[in-house]
């Protein structure tokens, strides 16, 4: 049920016990007439607070149990509906020690109520408690707010079950593509990759033109390789190896740096713990996006910054490379891996040259809503 429709069937509920308390108090005698302005009085704050018993379930145990005390004491014989309501509520929402102990107490201090209303014998106080407060509709009352929680905690665990069965799943399939691929691909492209150097090498100690056709296809095989590698690498990261995140990624750019290019990172905000999701595609955007400005974009420099926002994480990777604002940049599968991870987690990426020139990469993934 939606937190609106909830509301409304609170308010109606509380409404209409509300008109049922007034009503058999109405039908009653009172005594004195500020005692009768009292007990209306109590009455009605004693239904219409249950329209906030699913927010403040032991607030309004105890204010339905005191309202019901209080006009009993002021001579009205009704029965405790409202406090029947905050008992169901109230173990509903797992609150049993606190329900049984406020009802042990409501039914010791129903007779000395019944008593401070005028009644002088102490078997009728005792039935009149004992009807404004049946045991058996308080006992119905407790067991049906327990029976509901069971059946919810049931409900949410067998969700959680579903969910984990699919990730399982999911974890397996993505395993078994990474082993097709090793195994059809793997070899059949490092052949490739051998024979096309193995000819170019033979060509060039001969003396021979290498053709251009033939050093493409070295470089493809090359690229092909270092792609199937990284990709497998992304199929095989499940919770069987262990994660890598944003305590990470030092050691990636001091990587690049060894490489060649003056890289460096910053960290701004204050820092928090990370959902795991979020912390691995950290790691990913960094790694991509350093692999790519070493291999492709020839620049100098290149800088990574992690923003830590309140309920959001900014990445950003920079570089002074080749790439200018009227080149359009070609969306590989790094680019595309990079985009479906933070779309998944419900954030934003934008990869695109810079005005200055170079490249920026920069993503903003939240962290207040992600599993």
């Amino acid at each position: 049920m939606s937190t609106g429709r909830a509301g409304v069937t609170d308010w109606v509920v509380a409404v209409g016990v509300t008109a049922a308390l007034l009503v058999t108090g109405l039908s009653g005698q009172g005594s004195a007439a500020y005692l009768d302005l009292l007990g209306y009085g109590l009455l009605g704050v004693g239904g219409l607070v249950l329209a906030v018993r699913r927010r403040a379930p032991v607030p309004v145990l105890a204010v339905t149990g005191l309202c019901a005390v209080g006009y009993q004491a002021a001579g009205f014989d009704v029965p405790a509906v409202a406090y029947l309501f905050a008992v169901y509520a109230a173990v509903r929402a797992g609150h049993r020690v606190i329900t049984v102990a406020a009802s042990v107490t409501m039914l010791a201090a129903l007779p000395i109520a019944a008593l401070a209303s005028g009644l002088h014998d102490t078997g009728e106080a005792f039935a009149q408690a004992r009807g404004a407060l049946e045991l058996a509709w308080l006992v119905a009352a407790g067991a049906a707010g327990e029976a509901l929680r069971q059946a919810e905690r049931r409900a949410e665990e067998a969700e959680r079950t579903r969910e984990e069965t699919a990730r399982r799943r999911a974890d397996e399939e993505r395993l078994h593509i990474a082993r097709e691929l090793h195994d059809s691909l793997t070899h059949q492209i490092s052949v490739i990759k051998v024979q096309a150097e193995v000819a170019v090498h033979v060509a060039r100690r001969r003396g021979e033109q290498v053709p251009e056709a033939l050093l493409a296809i070295q470089e493809a095989g090359r690229e092909a390789t270092r792609e199937l590698r990284a990709t497998l690498e992304a199929l095989r990261d499940d919770d069987t190896t262990p994660p890598r995140g944003l305590d990470h990624v030092e050691e990636l750019v001091e990587r690049a740096r060894r490489s060649g290019l003056d890289a460096t990172l910053t960290i701004e905000g204050r820092r928090h713990g990370l959902p795991a999701a979020v912390d691995r595609t950290v790691y990913r955007i960094v790694q991509e996006s350093l692999t790519n400005i070493v291999r492709h974009a020839a620049a100098a420099t290149a800088s990574v910054r992690v923003h830590y926002r309140p309920g959001a994480l900014e990445i950003r990777v920079e570089d002074d490379g080749k790439a200018t604002p009227d080149t359009a940049p070609v969306p590989g599968v790094g680019l595309l891996g990079m985009r479906e991870r933070v779309t998944a987690l419900g954030g934003r990426l934008r990869a695109e040259p810079r005005g200055e020139g170079g490249f920026t990469v920069q993503a903003e993934l939240p962290v207040d809503r992600t599993p």
